[in-house]
């Protein structure tokens, strides 16, 4: 199996609304500057995944429209998932891995301003028990919350803090959507505000990775991924505990977080009670530097928010400022299911 990297990262910036642009000409430039960062061509990519999701669009196989954003030629080998974008890049990671490519293109979008998205999301939900009663996304990331204030692990102020540092850290992320001192707020679902509560907005995101002496060839300091797993929880709320992680702890055991610390972790927590829920599952202390970029709180393009945690940590390592990183997406309610990746620079490769 060969050594796979991040080499390159892009993306927009992230807005409440962009009405006046379609998927395609949000995605685009972006993809322009991903693959201009590497001085590669859409003929020199090996593989090209990307994630998104139709009821966003609204319309069936809308991924299809968007691949106008690459490009009708050459002919390109070309996959989809219907899922945040981290996960498109774990099927490129694997194709990378075996030697079928050794260069991926791989990028995620999502417009969440055309539509309610509290009610899109009831989509995830179990169809025949669940779904139809409609709990909302922010109703059962309330659950949550509460679950974790009744057993003693947080309450709403310390909740209030974990806002207020990722949204000061976002002051130095030109992409950030919300930052800066924002207020608590009014009760959305209690105990969350709505500072505990993501932005709803639009956005892109794309990355390309390289195998070995390419990734070396195209990237001054490659971030490379040692290892990356993703597992899912239990698809019935009731019988599942919420205070608790356990897939996104198995994930990071077998994605090596645990062998030695990390000092950087971009979290893919869209409220404020599943950073908490995180930062335990996958052992994060003080010592650790959590969502320097600002995280989901900041800006949550749904379908690319879990890409973007991958790609802000390895342009941490590309620019020096991380040795050894951990990223994390998460989709589904209440931290249903979980990638865990981790990075590493250059020099820390033993």
């Amino acid at each position: 199996m060969r050594d796979v990297a991040i080499v390159a990262f892009a993306q927009t910036d992230h807005l409440r609304r962009t009405d006046e642009l379609s998927e395609v000409e949000m995605l685009m430039p972006v993809l322009h500057q991903v693959l201009d960062a590497t001085s590669l061509r859409a003929r020199d990519i090996g593989f090209t995944c990307s994630g998104s999701s139709d009821y966003l669009a609204g319309r069936a196989f809308s991924f299809t429209m968007a691949l106008d954003g690459v490009g009708a030629h050459p002919p390109i080998s070309e996959s989809h998932v219907e899922m945040d974008g981290a996960w498109a890049l774990y099927e490129a990671w694997v194709k990378l891995r075996t030697g079928e490519a050794d260069t991926a293109l791989v990028y995620a979008y999502g417009k969440s301003s055309p539509g309610e998205l509290r009610d899109v999301l009831t989509r995830q939900l179990d169809p025949y028990y669940v779904g139809p009663l409609w709990p909302d996304s922010v109703a059962l990331a309330a659950l949550q919350a509460q679950a974790l204030i009744d057993a003693g692990e947080t309450d709403e102020a310390a909740l209030a803090a974990i806002a207020a540092r990722n949204r000061t850290a976002a002051a130095d992320n030109p992409h950030a959507q919300l930052v800066g001192s924002v207020p608590a707020g009014d009760y959305v679902v209690r105990p969350l505000r709505t500072g505990d509560c993501p932005p709803v907005g639009d956005g892109a995101a794309a990355v390309v990775l390289a195998a070995e002496d390419t990734a070396r060839a195209l990237c001054t300091r490659p971030a490379w991924i040692r290892g990356i797993d993703h597992r899912i929880e239990a698809h019935s709320l009731g019988v599942r505990e919420l205070t608790d992680s356990p897939s996104a702890r198995l994930a990071a055991e077998r994605a090596g977080a645990f062998e030695r610390p990390v000092d950087t972790a971009e979290l893919h927590a869209p409220f404020t009670s599943q950073e908490v829920v995180l930062r335990k599952a996958l052992g994060l202390d003080e010592s650790v530097r959590v969502n320097p970029s600002g995280g989901a709180l900041a800006a949550n393009p749904v379908m690319a928010a879990g890409l973007i945690r991958l790609g802000e940590a390895a342009a941490r390592i590309h620019r020096g400022e991380s040795d050894r990183a951990l990223a994390h997406a998460t989709s589904g309610p209440c931290l249903q299911q979980n990638l865990v990746a981790v990075l590493e620079g250059e020099t820390t490769h033993v």
